[in-house]
């Protein structure tokens, strides 16, 4: 690989990560860059992840249509090794499949599945943000006779995954404001030059309402957004592709809301990208609470065993005791329907996930954009594969 070809990369990659583009828009070119650093077989495996419970809420394999049910099965209710979470949880946040099992990958149901796609190598990257959330994964597969992934690979995924980490999340936010879900949807602007609005989707006007300060009659924006978008421009001006321009404020009603902005690429008068969103919680949290009934304790422990806590760490995580913690998930099986921490996993992802990612493949098939978090709509509690 000539020399500078993976900072060149790297900053390619920090220029598409704060484009106002649509999710499968920034895989796809994300996904060249990636090919000039770390060559691999066929195309990347891209998913997103729900911060707040580390399950899948899509995927994206360029030829891959669908997910095989079966493979979901695996990953939710199986035991192999390999499965994004356990990389996600891992103090590195990337691995390859030839490593875990020792050089012996033959003894992985895992690899013998890949294998019937031509994937003899498996390498998946956390894509966690600076902030600490993680928004997705990143899965690259080599032929068999192909050299090994290494470590220069890995510190190059490692040296981008906060870029991907952060694109991914501007992606599902543009991806919500041009395509709105609910009242509460993000809402994307663009600025001229001269602070002006120069286009933005329908449901920004919700916002700029709400903001203090604004007067969108005299033609005065309220301060919150051009505060974001000033520090936009000075850290382009800065050449500092990794510093955010974030803004949190309150709105006349009391609520808070982020605003996110992002000056854009191939123009010659500079233009600002502000996305406005709710800084509301996760959205875990009430479904867990309205499907289930569980106590504000009860979601908080749930939300640990779903990310893949055991007991000991639920328990310093949350300062009580192992006992405590056991008592809590009795009541959270009883309340659930299940009898094990990995039957909740697989219940809470195929009553509320499943029907998430699912909707995401038609979406994607569509040209419609892609969706984050737990299914909003109501859903029918379906049992996992294996009796769930």
């Amino acid at each position: 690989m000539p020399p500078g070809t993976a900072q060149r990369a790297g900053e390619k990659i920090a220029q598409l990560a704060r484009q106002p583009n649509d999710l499968l828009t920034f895989w796809s070119e994300a996904s060249q860059v990636i090919a000039e650093v770390v060559p691999h077989y066929w195309t990347p495996c891209w998913y997103t992840l729900d911060p707040a419970s580390l399950l899948i809420t899509s995927h994206y394999h360029y030829g891959m249509a669908e997910f095989p049910a079966a493979w979901l099965a695996e990953e939710y209710h199986g035991d192999d090794v390999h499965r994004l979470v356990d990389v996600v949880r891992s103090d590195a946040g990337i691995s390859t499949l030839h490593e875990v099992t020792g050089g012996n990958p033959a003894t992985s149901p895992r690899w013998h599945r890949n294998l019937t796609v031509g994937g003899d190598q498996e390498l998946l990257a956390r894509l966690q943000a600076r902030s600490g959330q993680v928004w997705g994964m990143l899965g690259l597969y080599r032929e068999p006779g192909r050299p090994l992934f290494d470590e220069a690979d890995k510190q190059f995924l490692c040296a981008v995954a906060p870029q991907l980490a952060a694109g991914a999340r501007r992606g599902l936010l543009v991806g919500e404001a041009t395509d709105p879900e609910g009242p509460d949807a993000p809402g994307l602007l663009i600025l001229s030059d001269r602070w002006e609005i120069d286009s933005a989707t329908a449901g920004v006007d919700h916002w700029l309402d709400q903001l203090p300060d604004g007067d969108r009659d005299a033609g005065r924006l309220p301060s919150a957004v051009l505060s974001a978008a000033g520090q936009a421009v000075r850290a382009a001006l800065d050449r500092a592709p990794d510093r955010t321009a974030v803004v949190r404020t309150r709105t006349a009603g009391g609520t808070w809301v982020i605003l996110h902005a992002a000056t854009l690429a191939g123009s010659d008068r500079r233009k600002v990208a502000v996305i406005v969103q709710p800084a509301h919680p996760a959205r875990i949290r009430p479904l867990l609470m309205s499907a289930y009934g569980l106590t504000d304790r009860e979601q908080a422990i749930t939300r640990l065993v779903l990310s893949g806590s055991s007991t000991a760490q639920i328990a310093a995580d949350l300062a009580v005791s192992a006992y405590t913690v056991q008592d809590h998930l009795k009541n959270i099986f009883d309340k659930t329907g299940v009898r094990s921490r990995r039957d909740l996993v697989a219940r809470i992802f195929y009553s509320h996930y499943e029907p998430r990612l699912r909707d995401n493949e038609r979406r994607t098939a569509g040209g419609r954009p892609v969706r984050g978090g737990p299914h909003r709509r109501p859903t029918r509690l379906v049992p996992a594969p294996g009796g769930v």
